[in-house]
């Protein structure tokens, strides 16, 4: 199927609609500083919580789970775990209101809140996490860029586009070419409307995400209704036992040397592994990207928790009913899509495949401006935090701290424009950096870990073991990827199983950091534990601020809050498999799971819900 001029046309009007969006936002993102970055801390929660929930929506990670649904079936709703995709679970139980208590514009500025503005080791922590950051955000534009002009290249040949454009390009640069015409589209509405410019872009790109996924759902449920799909047994169910058992021999033969190539076999070794890290790494809160910058940008701690809240509502349900639609289309007419390259099967060219090959006319351009919406929306989320990272914690911290608000708007522009030519610069040498920033990027995150922990639940931890915990961490996770080759009998081929050594060198670091310098300002702690009223190892702090204010009460919400993340985690995935159920025409476990997810929600209403406080 190629693409026709209404699936163009469909194209071209959402375009030219982010580019509106942008133009006529601009005032009213021009007025302050935290206008153009927070939305001036008064949009309505539930509009945020759908433009995360969009943001989330991305073009790679769908292409990734599309491949997941398609090789692992029903149990591939655990996987993604390894994010981990549960810690908007911890962060709508108590995370979010205790991160927008602080009242803070961006994670680093947050740092002085909890550890001081002066000290061993302030400086320090405040630049690793900047460095963080933009590190990732940088990263994530690069891939995003050259994923995105790969994905239209399959949908837009370019001997249809050669002929209008007045130079040459080569044909290795022909995705960059694609890429960066899409990027400047939304670099542009997300840098001159600010988070406003975002959120409503994000509302409109949802739009059209809901009336793409609904109608891959209903035709993969036409085409699926009377047949059967071509699946090894056990596909169907999300239950496993000590190893996965999914059998592909006499279906896919490849999609056997897949499963052995990701690592999964022994499913339930690589699951209580997976779970473990992720409810550790959830305790961290939201990483400094677009998600922490929708939390603090709501209008109090209570919106925070319920933006978070519903950001699964919004997002899975729609997300899996494009994601087992496409799956059962491609299991169904597998032959068609040729996924076939020179080094074997290519399952990640399902998602692209499957929509230019098999939806009509219409529809693909709808299907089609729901992916490019998707990576705008991320994109330019990502840009918004890397704006406010070199804005608030480098131009106004060292460089300019007097700025009047017109210089900051102004800088915002230009630093926005920076960002995107510096990662459309990135992009353009993705290939020859490829392996160096996945590295970087695993390295960031493996070190990020213990010392988010630690700095909500434990008084005594301070800058300098918040510094040192991070510095440890990455180090570690630079060296290990030479350990796997020096040492592999002692080390895992699968980084996850890594983990556990990894984190344990960080915690090392923490505590060793911790204990050569002297804890925060004790006015400052007192400060932090009655503004964000943290649950944790906070006793002699408590009993300081107890002597001062005798009805002081602490938190004592754990056993509830840790109650509330089992119920929540199980909704989570009922909405994952709610979509999947129906499309694959499976009655009994689709009612089995929304009588589940009705009891989750009566009981959340009572003991989440109707608790809710700033």
């Amino acid at each position: 199927m190629k693409l026709q001029w209404i699936d163009i046309a469909i194209v071209v009007t959402y375009l030219i609609g982010t580019l509106l969006i942008g133009w006529l936002l601009r005032k009213k993102a021009s007025i302050s500083k935290e206008n153009y970055l927070l939305g001036g801390k008064s949009l309505p929660w539930y509009l945020l919580s759908l433009s995360n929930a969009s943001d989330m929506f991305d073009i790679s990670g769908t292409m990734w789970m599309v491949t997941l649904c398609f090789v692992y079936g029903v149990k591939s709703i655990w996987i993604p775990w390894l994010w981990p995709s549960f810690n908007t679970i911890f962060m709508m139980m108590f995370l979010s209101k205790w991160l927008r208590r602080s009242n803070a514009t961006t994670g680093a500025e947050w740092l002085a809140t909890r550890f001081g503005t002066s000290g061993k080791g302030v400086k320090a922590s405040h630049h690793i996490v900047v460095a963080f950051a933009l590190l990732s955000c940088f990263g994530f534009l690069a891939y995003g860029f050259v994923g995105l002009g790969k994905f239209v290249e399959i949908f837009i040949p370019w001997r249809i586009v050669q002929p209008f454009i007045p130079f040459t390009v080569q044909p290795l640069y022909v995705p960059h070419f694609y890429g960066t015409v899409f990027t400047l589209f939304a670099a542009f509405y997300s840098v001159l409307g600010g988070m406003h410019g975002i959120v409503i872009g994000d509302v409109v790109k949802y739009i059209i995400m809901i009336i793409a996924c609904i109608a891959i759902a209903i035709i993969a449920m036409l085409h699926l209704h009377g047949n059967t799909l071509p699946v090894p047994d056990g596909w169907s169910s999300p239950f496993f036992g000590k190893k996965l058992q999914l059998d592909w021999s006499y279906i896919i033969p490849d999609v056997n040397k897949k499963i052995r190539e990701d690592g999964f076999s022994f499913f339930s070794i690589f699951f209580m592994m997976m779970t473990f890290k992720g409810i550790i790494a959830s305790l961290t809160g939201p990483t400094p990207n677009y998600d922490m910058q929708k939390v603090l940008s709501t209008r109090s701690p209570k919106e925070a928790s319920k933006m978070t809240g519903f950001m699964s509502l919004f997002l899975y349900p729609i997300r899996y009913a494009m994601i087992t639609g496409v799956t059962v289309l491609a299991l169904l007419y597998y032959q068609q899509l040729n996924l076939a390259t020179p080094t074997g099967t290519d399952f990640e060219k399902i998602l692209p495949a499957t929509i230019n090959n098999l939806l009509p006319v219409g529809i693909l351009g709808i299907v089609l401006t729901s992916l490019l919406g998707a990576f705008m929306g991320t994109f330019s989320g990502t840009l918004n935090a890397a704006q406010a990272y070199i804005i608030n914690d480098i131009y106004l911290k060292f460089i300019n701290p007097g700025a009047p608000t017109k210089k900051v708007i102004t800088m915002n522009y230009l630093i926005g424009a920076l960002i995107v030519v510096t990662s459309i610069c990135l992009g353009f040498f993705v290939k020859n950096i490829n392996t160096s920033l996945q590295w970087i990027a695993n390295a960031l995150y493996g070190g990020y870990i213990a010392a988010n922990v630690l700095k909500w639940i434990w008084w005594r931890f301070n800058a300098n073991g918040f510094f040192w915990g991070m510095a440890s961490g990455i180090a570690a996770a630079l060296i290990f990827p030479y350990c796997k080759e020096w040492f592999p009998g002692v080390f895992f081929q699968l980084d996850l199983y890594n983990w556990p050594l990894l984190f344990f060198i960080s915690l090392i670091g923490c505590i060793a950091g911790t204990y050569t310098a002297p804890p925060a300002e004790i006015s400052l702690l007192k400060s932090f534990y009655t503004t964000v009223r943290p649950w944790g190892f906070w006793q002699p702090v408590y009993q300081l601020v107890k002597i001062e204010n005798p009805s002081y009460s602490k938190n004592k919400d754990f056993k509830l809050d840790m109650f509330n993340v089992v119920i929540g985690v199980i909704g989570q995935c009922c909405l994952a498999l709610l979509p999947m159920y129906l499309i694959l025409w499976s009655k009994l476990p689709l009612i089995l799971v929304a009588i589940t997810l009705v009891i989750i929600t009566l009981i959340l209403k009572k003991t989440w819900w109707n608790r809710l406080e700033n």
